[in-house]
């Protein structure tokens, strides 16, 4: 999943070497929290106009997430 959202972030930004993501351990709800960090620069390529594309990556990680049992939550930071 962790490569999953790397793959997908690496081809929206100019700095793809300073794309970074954390992975929380499950919470009490199973819930998994992945954090995305990019550059500073890259940020509002990510998140898009009125955030289609941060809910775009949170859909297509939701569905993937889905198919392997799974229940997860991107952060972008």
């Amino acid at each position: 999943m962790k490569d999953l959202l790397v793959t997908i972030v690496k081809g929206l930004v100019e700095k793809p070497e300073q794309v970074t993501v954390d992975v929380d351990e499950p919470n009490e709800e199973g819930v998994i929290v992945y954090h995305l960090h990019v550059a500073e620069e890259d940020m509002g390529r990510v998140i898009g106009k009125q955030g289609r594309i941060a809910k775009a990556i949170r859909t297509v990680m939701r569905a993937a997430a889905i198919r392997n049992d799974l229940k997860i939550m991107v952060e972008i930071d």
